[in-house]
């Protein structure tokens, strides 16, 4: 990211030196270069933050999967007790009662630990999805800060080319498309 956030103070210092050279239209290109610069840059963070939101969200999915398998982990274990329960108390009548009960006991937090892990996979699917929306708006983005940073180079053309317009009004109308592009990623 460093290196994004210098580039665009690069294209701004080249613009600026153009600007100094007395032709009105190479100080108008100047400052639109200037301009997409800055543009180019708030895009990119944006892109920067839609990437970190991807990240963290997939995480959390992982995390909440973890936790998920932990639960079930345990409710198999609390399971398995119930069961030895209910056999033992078929196994031994004299103990009946008393098996019956610890193994309406691990029924029971079965049950219980079986809605936490069911709530728990339900918590990490919405935080896959968020990851997804958010990648979703990454790529977005960076399709739109690229036709940014191509309009930039474009309208040095008119500079390099000693004030030729076509490629000024072509860096207008990509710079245009690249802007239209980033705001979809919004809505």
């Amino acid at each position: 990211m460093e290196n994004d956030t210098l580039e665009h103070i690069e294209h701004a210092e080249h613009a600026a030196h153009a600007a100094h050279s007395g032709n009105r239209f190479n100080t108008i290109v100047s400052a639109t270069i200037a301009v997409l610069a800055v543009v180019a840059a708030g895009v990119g963070s944006l892109e920067t933050l839609e990437t970190a939101g991807a990240i963290s969200a997939k995480n959390t999915a992982v995390l909440l999967q973890a936790k998920a398998s932990d639960q079930w982990a345990f409710f198999q274990a609390k399971s398995m007790k119930k069961n030895m329960y209910e056999l033992a108390s078929v196994a031994t009548p004299a103990k009946k009662e008393e098996y019956e009960e610890k193994a309406k006991r691990y029924a029971d937090e079965s049950s219980d630990i079986s809605k936490e892990a069911k709530r728990l996979e339900h918590e990490s699917e919405e935080a896959f999805h968020e990851g997804d929306h958010h990648e979703h708006r990454h790529h977005i983005l960076t399709f739109g800060v690229t036709l940014l940073h191509v309009s930039i180079a474009i309208a040095t053309i008119s500079i390099i080319s000693k004030g030729a317009r076509w490629p000024w009004y072509g860096a207008l109308a990509l710079a245009a498309t690249g802007l239209a592009i980033s705001a979809t990623a919004y809505l």
